[in-house]
């Protein structure tokens, strides 16, 4: 079966992080503040994968950070180094999944953006 979880992240003053299970409707914010987008982004993609990291079933994550999308990809190289910890941080837990994809979608169709007033 699998679950679709959606994650958002927004920096600056008012920042935070968290993700969305469009299957099971439950959901996590943290807020967490002085961060980056894009750290936030990576915060929101590791409190999911280690919030599932014993699910055996299939499970997409879903950003609207292409970015982050594509540096956890392996398709964009990372040169900050904050950055490169966390991807380092996700990539460490990814490893331990059978069946992750993470994939963008347009910020319009991303459910955790919704649910997280951004």
């Amino acid at each position: 079966m699998g679950i679709s979880v959606y994650v958002d992240g927004s920096g600056g003053s008012n920042s935070g992080y968290g993700y969305f299970v469009k299957e099971t409707g439950e959901s996590f914010y943290e807020k967490k503040s002085d961060i980056t987008n894009n750290q936030a982004e990576y915060l929101a993609i590791i409190s999911a994968l280690n919030k599932y990291v014993d699910y055996d079933e299939e499970i997409t994550i879903y950003s609207d950070s292409k970015n982050t999308v594509n540096q956890l990809n392996h398709e964009f190289a990372i040169n900050n180094e904050q950055l490169r910890t966390l991807a380092q941080e996700a990539w460490s837990i990814m490893g331990k999944f059978s069946h992750l994809t993470i994939e963008w979608v347009p910020r319009k169709e991303n459910l955790a953006g919704k649910m997280l007033g951004s």
